[in-house]
């Protein structure tokens, strides 16, 4: 047996160890849930489109009926084609870009033009996906770290709530979820992009422009710039939007490709944690599976103690999204027991993904492909 141990004892001390920081994470997310923002600047918040995704009328509506007192809503794309018709809310301010850098990726340069014509009076930039619906709180969730000294950047996130919720949909949820678990108290390895804020002042002292000339992704290089700047990415839970996007397996993987392969380039150390925590965990599953099948009752016992902490954290996930989200409530009531008996499962779909990334640098994204290099920090 001692082959068996030699798989499962490390999995075993990897998932018992997964459970640090999860009572400090669920006061964490308690406290910014009830909190009052005092401090609400003007703001200018800025979505990139890119053709027609599902819901985009009515993402963009919410997007225009902000619960904030003072913001602008500049939406932003390469060109009027990009943008179906019939979508526009009414008091939505349009830049075109017009971009043409081909070492710059199109939302990057949608991205940087937005900025550069948002009004003079904003104090707060704010992004947005075209493919989330926020909540009327969003603005006012973002904003509320950005008065706290230290902080930089303030980082939302995105739950899946498809519904009519198919099999790789609900996967994908599950899988997609993971991320929104390792954002926390203090500072945030990543802001993403689809749901984050900065100060006016913070973005142009961080030399953000100068962080995407080149970039294929605006989250991960606005993230370099404000930890280059000694500032902090501050969680704030109630930012949390929900997609309600369908997926099919085919696009599924290559969308998780897509996001493991970004990660690898733009934060090598954090993939490769993540491909070897991965393969342990399988490894180990795979041990104790293989071994109770043989009759092993110590492996059935050990198999369990190694997936409990794992569905237990899924729970504690879709917890913390519902008291987010309460406009979803009916969701969670229906498909919550997904983000538990699901785990085993997108514990393998996150090994392969990961894998996945380890050959090649290209990517395709909105009709491009990429081909994306290691970025080197700019001269500033």
């Amino acid at each position: 047996m001692l082959w068996y141990w030699i798989l499962a004892g490390p999995a075993l001390a990897l998932a018992v160890l997964s459970l640090r920081g999860e009572r400090t994470r669920a006061a964490y997310v308690a406290r910014r849930l009830s909190e009052v923002a005092a401090d609400l600047p003007p703001a200018s918040v800025i979505v990139p489109v890119k053709g027609a995704d599902q819901g985009l009328r009515e993402n963009l509506a919410a997007l225009a009926s902000l619960d904030y007192p003072d913001f602008e809503l500049l939406i932003v794309a390469r060109s009027a084609a990009d943008i179906p018709a019939g979508v526009l809310p009414r008091r939505a301010r349009v830049v075109l870009a017009h971009g043409e850098d081909p070492q710059t990726g199109e939302k990057v340069q949608n991205l940087a033009a937005a900025v550069r014509e948002t009004r003079h009076e904003s104090r707060i930039f704010a992004f947005a996906d075209s493919d989330v619906r926020v909540t009327p709180r969003w603005l006012r969730a973002l904003a509320a770290p950005l008065g706290e000294p230290g902080i930089g950047a303030s980082t939302g996130y995105r739950w899946f709530a498809p519904e009519p919720a198919a099999f790789w949909s609900l996967a994908r949820s599950v899988w997609d979820a993971v991320a929104f678990g390792v954002l926390g108290p203090g500072d945030n390895r990543f802001a993403w992009g689809g749901s984050m804020a900065l100060r006016k002042e913070t973005f142009y002292d961080a030399c953000v422009l100068e962080y995407w000339k080149n970039a294929v992704s605006d989250d991960f290089m606005l993230s370099a710039a404000v930890h280059a700047a000694g500032l902090r990415i501050a969680f704030a839970p109630g930012a949390l939007a929900p997609c309600f996007d369908q997926a099919g397996a085919r696009g599924l993987f290559s969308w998780m490709r897509r996001q493991t392969t970004l990660t690898r380039v733009h934060d090598r150390p954090l993939w490769l944690a993540g491909l070897m925590a991965h393969a342990l965990y399988c490894g180990g599953m795979g041990a104790s599976l293989a071994a109770s099948l043989a009759g092993s009752r110590l492996a059935v016992v050990a198999l369990a103690a190694q997936l409990a902490p794992g569905m237990w954290k899924g729970w504690n996930r879709a917890a913390q999204a519902k008291a987010a989200l309460p406009e979803q409530a009916a969701w969670f009531r229906r498909y919550a027991w997904a983000h538990v008996l699901l785990v085993p499962l997108v514990t393998w779909i996150w090994l392969m993904a990961l894998a996945a990334a380890a050959f090649g640098k290209t990517i395709e994204w909105r009709g491009y492909r990429y081909k994306l290099k290691s970025p080197a920090p700019p001269r500033v």
